[in-house]
C-alpha cells in the first residue's frame, strides 16, 4: 500500500466536503476563506491522548479565536457519534465527521506503527499520567474507527495554503497551543506568505 504524502509548509490544502454533526455538508475552504483555520484531526474516541488533545484545544478556543483563528475538529466518527463526542469534550466547537477517513488520507495522515503506539516510551508515560490524573484508560475504538490512525493538526491560511503542518511522532504527541496561537517567529497566520523565511 502506498504511503500517504505529507503536506509541507505553503502547500495547497486539500479542499474536501465533510459532514457536520447534523449530517450537513461543509466544504473546508468555506472555513479558511473567512480566517485562518486550525484543523485538528482526532484519533479514535477510545484514545485518552485524543481526549486530552481535544480538551486542550477546546479550553483554549476563546484565545484561539481572539487571535483571529477558526477552530475545527475532524473525527473518524459518523455525524451522530461526532455530535455525542464533541458535546462531551468540546461543546460549542465546530466538529466534522469523516467516517471514511478521506480527509485523513488527503492530509497525509498515516496509520501508526508499533513504535508510535505500544512500544513508545512517551505513550507509556502518557497513559500512566492520564490514568493517575484523570482516571482515563485506553478503550477500544467504536466500530468503524481505526485504532491505529494517527492524528495531526494543521493551520491553513485564508489563501488555502498550509501555514503549519503538524504530524505526530507518536500518539501522545500534540502541538503546543502556544505554537498554534503565535506561530513560528511570530508569524501572522492570516497574512499570505510571499518571501523567504530568513533575509
Amino acid at each position: 500500500m502506498a504511503k500517504n504524502v505529507q503536506l509541507k509548509f505553503n502547500d495547497t490544502a486539500p479542499d474536501l466536503e465533510l459532514l457536520d454533526t447534523l449530517g450537513a455538508p461543509i466544504r473546508l475552504s468555506a472555513l479558511w476563506k473567512k480566517q485562518a483555520l486550525v484543523l485538528a484531526f482526532t484519533r479514535h474516541f477510545g484514545c485518552p491522548q485524543c481526549r486530552e488533545m481535544v480538551d486542550s484545544l477546546a479550553n483554549a478556543s476563546a484565545e484561539i479565536k481572539s487571535n483571529g483563528l477558526e477552530l475545527a475538529f475532524v473525527t473518524q466518527g459518523s455525524p451522530q457519534e461526532t455530535k455525542t463526542f464533541c458535546e462531551a469534550r468540546a461543546p460549542g466547537q465546530l466538529c466534522l465527521a469523516d467516517p471514511e477517513r478521506e480527509a485523513y488520507r488527503a492530509f497525509g495522515l498515516e496509520r501508526a506503527n508499533v513504535w508510535q503506539t505500544f512500544l513508545s516510551w512517551p505513550v507509556w508515560q502518557s497513559n500512566k499520567r492520564l490514568k493517575q490524573e484523570r482516571g482515563w484508560n485506553t478503550e477500544l475504538p467504536p466500530p468503524g474507527q481505526d485504532a491505529m490512525q494517527l492524528a495531526g493538526t494543521f493551520v491553513i491560511g485564508t489563501d488555502g495554503r498550509i501555514r503549519l503542518p503538524y504530524y505526530y511522532d507518536n500518539i501522545a504527541d500534540h502541538p503546543p497551543v502556544d505554537l498554534l496561537l503565535h506561530g513560528v517567529m511570530g508569524m501572522d497566520w492570516n497574512q499570505p506568505f510571499e518571501g523567504p523565511v530568513a533575509p
